[in-house]
């Protein structure tokens, strides 16, 4: 029998839409986080009733927390870890533990991924299958494998059950957007809308069909440049939640320790120009860019590994994106005001849009020209959205993943090479794009 092959999705092509989540199943969710956090809690206080002297390290026991919580909580926590300037460096070790050393499948979990991918009756494609994870995420595990031919691949397996506890706690999350919808501070903000994207967004990490199809379009989108590297999917042995790809030998964790000033500044601007030929060119990003899903080849290439947490910006967003920074790069206050107008979902009537602009032109004007080390992306997004809200101009929800992505590698850029001209560095691929 033949082995089975992924549907071919596009990677832009909607999602398959979640299960209904009904109230008895996120009631019972809920308790289950409640419990999973409240045994936390208490061992975290026997161990500080036990050693009186010593005082307790939280930082320690989050990555088992967060790992019993789930693959939705792990994913959060993964962006967090990135983010040095906003968290001391204890929390960011401990979550940085999350990348990929995510305690990997029991036997029997194993066994149950193994059947489901490859049931009875289908072929297994495999001459050589090592047990032992080399790599643990939130949402599946790596193996390594031989091809009946030799070839070495990587076999992503689902982690079974991941989907529904995604889709129940984004339930919970969207009542609770719900609710906060309400409150006064928060009146405009679509939080309902940012929340169902995010989920949708995570939830495709579940397909690895998908991210399979993904892989191939990333690995053809960024081929010409040389110093990055994608590994080739082998749709041929994949079966239903299994993705198998090509196995890249020798990498390094993406850390700047083995690495002189010039070459870590090298490598930075690498990083940098693949994101940005991403966001402003092909408009298919990669939004989870952590060091559990970045690596250095032996020969200094940038490789990715995981195409799970890719999203396909319309055309639309991706102009409005390139133009906004553009004018933020170049420091053009009153073109980048105009900028945010244009790509706003509500501007609603009797606005002062002059002081809105006026305010929009005044944190431009800050933050231009800012190096790596200077410009912290959270403060300024984190502006940008309030100056927004209180004016009750509805920003694009869709502007969440570009500056996901940006996010997640700013804290990376920042322990490489604080001196880095991060906005400057995008004016070539600007150009590129505004110029089409």
């Amino acid at each position: 029998m033949a082995v089975h092959t992924p549907s071919g999705a596009r990677a832009d092509a909607a999602p398959p839409g979640p299960s209904p989540v009904g109230w008895p199943r996120r009631s019972g969710r809920l308790l289950s986080l409640t419990a999973v956090a409240a045994r936390h809690l208490a061992a975290g206080a026997a161990d500080r009733l036990a050693r009186p002297g010593r005082r307790g390290r939280p930082p320690e026991r989050l990555p088992r927390l967060l790992g019993d919580l789930g693959p939705t909580y792990v994913k959060g926590a993964q962006l967090l870890s990135t983010r040095a300037d906003l968290l001391s460096p204890a929390v960011c070790d401990a979550l940085g533990r999350l990348h990929d050393r995510v305690p990997g499948m029991s036997a029997a979990q194993l066994d149950r991924a193994l059947s489901e991918a490859y049931p009875d009756g289908s072929a297994w494609p495999f001459r050589t299958f090592d047990r032992t994870a080399v790599a643990g995420g939130s949402i599946a595990c790596v193996y390594r494998a031989a091809l009946l031919d030799g070839t070495d691949v990587a076999v992503k397996l689902l982690r079974p059950g991941v989907r529904r506890a995604m889709e129940t706690d984004f339930a919970l999350l969207a009542s609770g957007a719900r609710l906060a919808e309400r409150l006064p501070p928060l009146r405009g903000v679509p939080a309902r809308r940012v929340v169902r994207q995010l989920g949708d967004a995570l939830l495709r990490q579940v397909d690895l069909a998908r991210e399979a199809d993904s892989l191939a379009l990333l690995r053809a989108n960024l081929a010409d440049l040389p110093f990055v590297r994608v590994p080739a999917p082998f749709p041929a042995a994949a079966g239903p939640g299994a993705l198998v790809m090509e196995y890249v030998e020798r990498l390094e964790r993406f850390a700047p320790g083995d690495f002189g000033k010039e070459d870590r500044r090298q490598i930075v601007r690498n990083v940098l120009r693949c994101v940005y030929r991403m966001l402003f060119i092909d408009g298919l990003v990669h939004c989870d860019m952590h060091p559990g899903n970045l690596y250095l080849g032996p020969d200094g290439s940038v490789v990715l590994l995981d195409a799970g947490f890719v999203v396909r910006l319309e055309p639309r967003v991706r102009l409005l994106f390139a133009r906004f920074f553009m004018n933020l790069s170049l420091g053009r206050a009153a073109e980048a005001a105009e900028s945010v107008l244009r790509s706003a979902e509500h501007v609603p009537a009797g606005c002062d849009l002059d002081a809105f602009r006026a305010e929009i032109g005044a944190l431009v004007e800050e933050s231009a020209g800012r190096t790596a080390g200077q410009f912290r992306l959270a403060p300024f997004a984190t502006r940008l959205f309030d100056i927004q809200r209180r004016s009750g101009v509805a920003a694009a929800p869709e502007f969440v993943f570009p500056l996901m992505s940006l996010l997640v590698l700013e804290g990376m850029i920042n322990d490489f090479d604080v001196d880095v001209d991060f906005q400057g560095e995008a004016i070539p691929t600007l150009l590129a794009a505004l110029n089409r």
